[in-house]
């Protein structure tokens, strides 16, 4: 069987088992096992327990399950929605203020949890009703939101940037200092689009 077709059947049955329900770490186990299996037998099973191994002996990893686990603690305990009623009392009566705030409060979030899906959610549960509550164009905050969202992956703590340093040998401490700079210019332009877009709108 070629690598091609090889290639097919697992990103199918990857988007299959997700679609029926199956969680994501169970479903990379189930594809990953049948695979080894299908083109190596019995032996594939020692391929695969051999690379489990391998990352198992990273320890720059451990830290990936504590961001995670803080992310739930910011999300169980309310301190996101605080914080984001805090940020809608300092913009005040600013002209597209509360997009600016959902992109402030996700710089900080991203600097607390290092997750870019729990940030996203918790934004589009607290953020967007108010915005469409407000008459806020819907793809203008969507878009906010997923945008502003993602910058968990560039400022630091990032969990993308512990796995690329953990798994390219790159000083993990590096890769967070040089990320601060791009992160804070992402989100300040966005900052920027939005003022803009929102005055333009008005005109």
């Amino acid at each position: 069987m070629s690598i091609e077709i090889i290639t097919l059947l697992i990103i199918g049955s990857l988007f299959l088992l997700m679609a029926i329900g199956v969680p994501l770490g169970a479903s990379t186990l189930m594809v990953s096992v049948g695979t080894a299996l299908l083109n190596f037998g019995p032996d594939g099973l020692i391929l695969i327990s051999s690379n489990v191994v391998h990352v198992f002996e990273k320890h720059t990893l451990i830290a990936v399950p504590f961001f995670v686990f803080m992310a739930n603690i910011l999300e169980r305990s309310g301190v996101a929605r605080d914080l984001f009623n805090s940020m809608a009392i300092l913009g005040g009566q600013m002209r597209g203020g509360i997009a600016v705030q959902t992109v402030a409060v996700s710089v900080v979030l991203a600097a607390m949890s290092g997750v870019v899906g729990g940030e996203i959610v918790l934004l589009g549960l607290i953020a967007l009703p108010q915005m469409f509550r407000l008459g806020y164009d819907r793809k203008l905050s969507i878009g906010t939101i997923a945008a502003s969202g993602s910058l968990a992956t560039l400022i630091p703590p990032s969990v993308v940037l512990i796995v690329y340093g953990a798994e390219a040998g790159v000083s993990v401490k590096d890769l967070f200092t040089a990320g601060i700079g791009p992160g804070l210019l992402l989100a300040s332009l966005y900052v920027s689009y939005v003022l803009v877009r929102c005055r333009l709108n008005l005109l």
